[in-house]
């Protein structure tokens, strides 16, 4: 189980099974059992839709974070790639550069949400 998962389940109190399984006491002017078991018939559903719905959720954050940790790590190559050749050539690199920077801007914008 992910962490994410485990936070959720800490925050919520009742799983769909054990609404499912709720035995309520009888009174004389209580509920009618089949209305109160078709309410919570519908909640189960609700609360069954809500776990997936959340666990889909933490997976696609997982992902997004995972390829945003990896265009901040190819920003970090390019970058000292560029600081390379900036130091060791001259001149001859500019288009190179151009084309780094470029490539860095675009990247920055993808990972930051820069919209220019």
């Amino acid at each position: 189980m992910e962490s994410g998962d485990r936070m959720v389940e800490e925050k919520i109190v009742l799983s769909p099974t054990e609404i499912y399984e709720k035995e309520f006491k009888i009174d004389a002017r209580g509920y009618r059992p089949q209305e109160v078991d078709n309410y919570l018939d519908i909640i189960i559903r609700d609360y069954t839709e809500f776990m997936t719905i959340i666990r889909g959720q933490e997976k696609e954050i997982n992902g997004l974070t995972e390829d945003n940790a990896k265009l901040k790590n190819e920003i970090r190559k390019l970058r000292n790639i560029l600081e390379t050749q900036e130091s060791s050539s001259g001149r001859s690199s500019n288009v190179n550069n151009i084309d780094l920077l470029r490539r860095i801007s675009q990247l920055e914008k993808i990972v930051y949400g820069k919209n220019e």
